[in-house]
């Protein structure tokens, strides 16, 4: 960490990670729970265990089966049992851990990661605001700055521009959203998707973006396949994968090891 900018070579020397997405079963509280923390954990674990063998290079935690998601403030026992997982994860893997915690609560994501060693943290509106199946999702950058220099957490942030699943307001552009989220949201690296899950990623305003808020790290993080892995990760900085490596190509659906093997060797992990 240099003042308040993560680098990012810390967490991955190498450079240009592939991320691989634990797509959690659902939490306590959520309608779709199951009744059974034990197994959402031994879940979250095989999954983790499968995108390690198989070569990728991070892991990012994420309660994506919660739907319908809260806007911007989840309640304390999703909090708990994400930090359970993640806690768990960290200590049976060397790889870097990520926390997203939908549908934006950058606060519990921090806290997460703060608790348990977890490197980084994804957020889908951190400056700015857009429209979404939650109503109007509002950034609060200065929240979660703030609260990561109380904590002293060597925690990075990864901020979407535009991100997918909404609308930007009137007036708002790709160019100006991509420069606010760096130089003044000051996120340590931004992540441009396609329109929704899965949604293929336009890789020319990935260009659009790195030449307008450069030096800023960039990553692409929908839509990434085996025939388009390799043609990412030279472009962007780094790829965060998890509808194709969901079993039957789903999203939610728990990682399927022999996709995940697929993938990473087309990105030429081995």
């Amino acid at each position: 960490m240099s003042g308040d900018r993560h680098d990012l070579s810390a967490i991955w020397p190498a450079g240009a990670p592939l991320v691989g997405m634990v797509h959690l079963a659902p939490l306590p509280g959520s309608p779709a729970w199951g009744g059974s923390m034990r197994a959402t954990l031994e879940r979250a674990m095989r999954d983790g265990e499968a995108l390690a063998e198989a070569g990728f290079d991070a892991l990012l935690i994420e309660n994506f089966n919660d739907t319908p998601f809260h806007k911007d403030e989840v309640p304390p026992e999703t909090v708990a049992a994400m930090a359970v997982v993640t806690g768990a994860l960290v200590e049976s893997t060397e790889l870097p851990i990520g926390v997203n915690v939908l549908r934006n609560d950058a606060r519990a994501a921090l806290a997460v990661a703060a608790a348990t060693g977890a490197r980084f943290m994804r957020v889908n509106v951190h400056t700015g605001a857009m429209w979404t199946d939650q109503g109007l999702v509002e950034g609060h950058a200065d929240r979660t700055l703030r609260e990561r220099a109380r904590l002293g957490a060597d925690v990075a942030i990864l901020a979407d521009v535009l991100v997918k699943h909404a609308t930007p307001p009137p007036g708002v552009t790709l160019t100006a959203t991509a420069r606010d989220t760096w130089e003044r949201g000051m996120a340590d690296a931004i992540v441009v998707t396609g329109p929704a899950t899965g949604g293929a990623t336009d890789l020319e305003q990935v260009r659009l973006v790195r030449s307008v808020a450069a030096p800023a790290p960039v990553f692409v993080g929908s839509g990434v396949t085996p025939e388009t892995v390799a043609e990412v990760l030279a472009l962007a900085d780094g790829a965060i994968v998890g509808t194709w490596l969901g079993r039957g190509g789903r999203a939610g659906t728990g990682v399927d090891p022999d996709r995940a093997r697929t993938l990473a060797r087309a990105a030429g992990r081995v």
